[in-house]
């Protein structure tokens, strides 16, 4: 009988254990450049260090580099390939708790006479609410001057709000997310949650937008049914809209973003509960549109971008997505790259930096050709990525 206990109790434990994976730790980046082979290009990385928690990055055309860091609050700057110690003042008071904080930071469209930037981030409410916030400001120097609250969601959120990812498209219109729609609040029209929001460049309400007009739904909405988004990026070819967006377990998601159209979440889904059963019996559904790109195990979608540089030819055309974890497994983080053909039908995939084990928080495609990705850890750095010698 003794014995038997003893047995009942190892089993419990590993029971629990494999309920709780532990993380792989991240592996210290070393100071000299990696040179790494993937399928089609060899390269070399090279680390900026010394950020906390990266979000988001933009390029001056100075050839600076702005990076926000997420829980601290901080826009930072990067010149010539080092961190600058001090921090850009202006920055408002945000809500750091875990995936809260300091997100999204891009330029307006006419930066390089206006000096305009837009800022998301999660703004405090107080009584333990929350909720994300743009802000729209001009760079002078280490300042941020002329801060102009444009948007708050109405959506108060009590746990992690995540999203809050921007990205100006080519009608001159600035897109933004709201993340942390987990329940039916994604398809309600009289919420910001789960929703793509579209304003003007002063943070007014363009007339074409869907919902203008209509009862029940707030007329910034653009786009409807989503989950937790990240990022937004530009088609270059065609200039639409995608968006990757999290699913539970599995369901991970590109998206190509239609006006007024509704994504299923969550009445439709790939994935699973955290419990493990199905979202939905199908994950089809009519009248709702089908994701373009469908990770099962789920990667943890991050930001994104399109590879259009001349730098690495192998790479032209392909879409690279950041990944936070594999299958839920922490310490598992990678940079994906999907190819396509001219017909712009997925033919292959590729994952990079998983023996660094660490969150890829976003990639984007510098001004110089080169790639630059950012990993969300304690001790997180910028990426550079560019062609062995």
């Amino acid at each position: 009988m003794r014995v038997l206990t003893v047995l009942l109790v190892v089993t419990a434990s590993i029971a629990v254990q494999a309920q709780t994976p532990v993380r792989l730790p991240p592996r210290p980046l070393p100071a000299e450049p990696i040179v790494m082979e993937t399928a089609e290009e060899k390269i070399r990385v090279t680390a900026v260090k010394g950020l906390a928690h990266p979000w988001s990055l933009a390029f001056l055309p100075n050839g600076d580099v702005l990076v926000t860091e997420r829980n601290a609050g901080r826009l930072r700057v990067i010149r010539n390939g080092r961190l600058e110690p001090q921090a850009v003042s202006g920055v408002p008071s945000v809500y750091g708790v875990g995936l809260g904080g300091l997100m999204e930071v891009v330029l307006h469209p006419q930066f390089a006479d206006n000096h305009v930037v837009y800022l998301s981030y999660i703004k405090d409410l107080g009584e333990k609410k929350h909720t994300p916030a743009l802000i729209r400001a001009r760079l002078e120097g280490m300042a941020l001057v002329d801060v102009k609250e444009l948007f708050v969601a109405n959506t108060a959120f009590t746990g992690p709000a995540a999203g809050a990812g921007m990205v100006f498209g080519r009608d001159g219109h600035l897109y933004m997310l709201v993340g942390g729609a987990n329940d039916e609040v994604a398809q309600q029209g009289d919420q910001d949650a789960g929703k793509i929001l579209r304003f003007r460049d002063d943070g007014s309400i363009p007339p074409d937008n869907p919902f203008v007009g209509k009862p029940g739904y707030r007329p910034e909405i653009w786009s409807l049914g989503h989950r937790n988004m990240i990022g937004l990026t530009v088609h270059p070819d065609t200039g639409e809209i995608w968006e990757s967006e999290n699913g539970p377990q599995g369901g991970d998601e590109i998206n190509i973003i239609k006006k007024g159209a509704n994504y299923g979440w969550p009445m439709v889904s790939y994935g699973r509960t955290y419990e493990g059963p199905r979202v939905s019996e199908s994950p089809f559904k009519e009248g709702m549109e089908p994701p373009f790109v469908v990770w099962i195990p789920s990667i943890a979608a991050s930001g994104l971008t399109f590879y259009t540089g001349d730098k690495f030819p192998n790479w032209r055309r392909n879409l690279f997505v950041g990944g936070l974890q594999f299958g839920r497994i922490p310490g598992t983080g990678q940079l994906h790259r999907i190819v396509f053909n001219q017909n712009w039908e997925e033919i292959r995939r590729e994952s990079l930096f998983l023996d660094l084990r660490q969150r890829i928080r976003t990639v984007r495609q510098g001004p110089d050709g080169f790639l630059y990705v950012l990993t969300d850890e304690d001790e997180g750095a910028l990426l550079k990525i560019e062609p062995a010698p």
